[in-house]
């Protein structure tokens, strides 16, 4: 793809006032946040899968939960879980500037790979999975568990600032992301996509 065809499609929707803010708030922290483009993708799949019980692995600054809301209807729950208690600081103030009512909040601060487990079973429409690379593996394996039946899946940076597609690069972070997706991909029960938006965002349908 074309650099100027990425930035166009990464700009083609424009972001909302309170996430252009809460991203501000993000890039000061070194919360990385999600690309326009990735958000745009989030609401719209939230949409589709009328997503009303989400969980997001990665609060950041409250952009791609955000994003999110936007596309769930107005009783949905998003379940956001973050280690950094500054970083959910930030994101509350963002859902606060957004008019996002708290009764739609469940903010967990915590390390994900001792919450997810504590969270039941196929209760879940929405998973986004943005948070410590070398612990993606297991954070999919809980999403999956997770998920109802035709739940949806979205993973951020699997792309991997354009490593994953380089056979050369071999560091860690980047070889786990690589054989995720492929391990992801080749299991013929899911139903898998890799949108080239933002750092790459891997989409996956669980089984109906």
């Amino acid at each position: 793809m074309r650099a100027s065809s990425w930035s166009y499609a990464e700009d083609f929707v424009t972001e909302p006032e309170a996430a252009a803010r809460a991203r501000e708030r993000g890039e000061k922290l070194g919360a990385t946040p999600i690309g326009t483009g990735t958000g745009a993708a989030l609401q719209t799949l939230a949409a589709a899968a009328r997503a009303t019980s989400v969980v997001e692995v990665g609060t950041g600054a409250g952009v791609s939960g955000l994003w999110l809301l936007s596309g769930m209807p107005a009783r949905g729950v998003l379940t956001t879980i973050d280690v950094s208690a500054e970083h959910q600081s930030a994101a509350r103030e963002a859902y606060a500037e957004a008019g996002v009512a708290p009764h739609r909040l469940r903010i967990i601060c915590g390390n994900a790979l001792t919450v997810l487990p504590r969270l039941t079973d196929s209760a879940y429409d929405m998973v986004l999975v943005d948070g410590h690379k070398p612990d993606y593996p297991v954070y999919v394996e809980q999403a999956l568990r997770l998920l109802r039946p035709g739940g949806v899946l979205a993973i951020d940076n699997m792309l991997w600032h354009d490593k994953v597609a380089d056979p050369v690069a071999r560091d860690e972070a980047t070889t786990i992301v690589r054989d995720l997706g492929k391990s992801l991909r080749d299991d013929p029960t899911l139903r898998v996509a890799l949108l080239p938006v933002g750092d790459g965002l891997l989409t996956v349908v669980t089984p109906d």
